[in-house]
């Protein structure tokens, strides 16, 4: 194979310098780092310094065009960007131990899963096992101990979520087993929520805005007078969702600027919106259009993920830059396409549920008149063209904007999407797949 050439990663800043505006980008080189050694380079990828000056400028303001190099750097893990994102992190890939029983302790390997047949996705390699056992550890520890979140008889399907293995996988530049847990915790509480006052653990579409909103103040604070502020911060006790929410944007808050708990706070008022318009067609026994499902899901999604994988890995991409409309863009199409994996990977567990649980194949197959077979293949071209989209849009934004820490939110980002799919893929206590092929 030739060598790719020269990064387009440095040459193109004076055209970012252009685009985005010197303040932001001097602002951008401040912060790229959060404190944490530079990134190390790929063959073939010298990947600028968060410390280095910035390049000369040069006579032209042409952002270069991605490179084939540049793609695989932002497809995820298979290469730059795996276990090497973090000095702290093994240089080899731990050694998988023998299976364990479905909705055991954390400990070991998982079985290895089949992956959706078609569905385009990035294999990654085993989390390393020693952070899956401590982040396994403290994430139970915090929710029997700290938030009461849980009665003994759920036990086994907490342990059965796996959730400590699908963080370390999905941040594995973390820089401590604190920082993991921040996601960890925040993982928990939204699942929490979703459990209780959607779906499986006594959830309902009435009332569930109700539900939603006072849940959502353990996020955005109420302001309010002295009168009534006791009552406010009283509820936010009063239930298993609210504790979880409450402890786990504590501890998020300790880590996060200003800006990065806003954007979180936002994206989780999209969260809570999607889950409202769910409800409203359950309520109404409504199968939405294929496009508006999809619109829905664009809300209802892993959104508040893959958004916090900046102070997760311990610096911060900053606001300005964050706010852009092809970050945003970028952001929206990870969350779109993570979202449909999901869709199709809990496809036979939400078959087997009480009721009519509304997925992308199922609406597919009830909008376009097709079978339950052909509704479900289309849904992974949906998934396919998703993932396209995002991993193109994200290299032209790198080629656009080689900011340091851009691009290593870009690489999270990716990183994130990957190993959302591995978790689902191999959380075989949850998920198996439809007799299809």
């Amino acid at each position: 194979m030739p060598e790719p050439g020269p990064s387009p990663l440095q040459s193109g800043l004076p055209g970012a310098a252009a685009r985005f505006g010197a303040h932001v980008l001097g602002s951008a080189q401040v912060h790229a780092s959060g404190g944490l050694p530079g990134l190390p380079a790929g063959p073939g990828l010298p990947f600028p310094s968060p410390s280095a000056a910035p390049p000369a400028p040069q006579t032209t303001a042409a952002p270069p065009a991605p490179s084939p190099a540049l793609r695989r750097l932002l497809s995820g893990p298979s290469g730059l960007g795996t276990v090497g994102l973090h000095p702290a992190r093994r240089e080899a890939h731990p050694v998988p131990a023998a299976a364990q029983e479905p909705g055991a302790p954390e400990s070991g390997a998982p079985a290895a899963g089949n992956p959706v047949p078609g569905l385009y996705h990035h294999p990654v390699p085993e989390p390393d096992p020693v952070r899956v056992e401590e982040v396994s550890r403290r994430i139970k520890a915090w929710a029997v101990d700290e938030v009461d979140l849980f009665p003994e008889d759920w036990e086994k399907q907490f342990d059965g979520f796996q959730v400590g293995r699908y963080m370390v996988a999905c941040h594995p530049d973390a820089p401590t087993v604190e920082h993991l847990m921040v996601a960890t915790r925040l993982m928990v509480a939204e699942n929490a929520v979703d459990d209780c006052y959607c779906e499986d653990h006594g959830g309902s579409p009435i009332g569930l805005g109700g539900r939603l909103l006072m849940a959502h103040t353990a996020i955005d604070p109420l302001h309010t007078t002295k009168e009534y502020e006791p009552a406010w911060a009283a509820s936010l006790q009063s239930d298993a969702p609210r504790r979880a929410y409450s402890s786990a944007m504590e501890y998020f808050l300790a880590q996060a600027s200003p800006s990065q708990a806003d954007r979180y706070r936002h994206d989780m008022a999209r969260l809570h919106l999607g889950y409202l318009a769910e409800a409203a067609w359950s309520q109404t026994e409504y199968v939405p259009e294929v496009w508006e499902y999809l619109a829905m899901r664009q809300f209802n999604n892993f959104r508040p993920c893959p958004t916090i994988t900046d102070t997760v890995g311990g610096y911060e991409l900053p606001a300005d830059l964050h706010a852009q409309a092809a970050m945003q863009r970028v952001i929206a199409l990870a969350g779109n396409a993570t979202t449909i994996v999901n869709d199709l990977y809990s496809y036979t567990k939400e078959l087997a549920a009480s009721g009519r649980h509304m997925n992308l194949p199922v609406v597919i197959a009830d909008r376009e008149g097709i079978s339950d077979q052909e509704g479900y293949l289309k849904a992974v071209e949906v998934h396919n063209d998703l993932m396209h989209a995002f991993e193109a849009e994200a290299a032209a934004l790198a080629a656009a904007c080689p900011v340091p820490s851009v691009l290593r939110f870009l690489r999270g980002v990716a990183v994130w999407v990957d190993g959302n799919h591995y978790w689902h893929q191999t959380n075989t206590y949850r998920y198996s797949l439809p007799d299809f092929w």
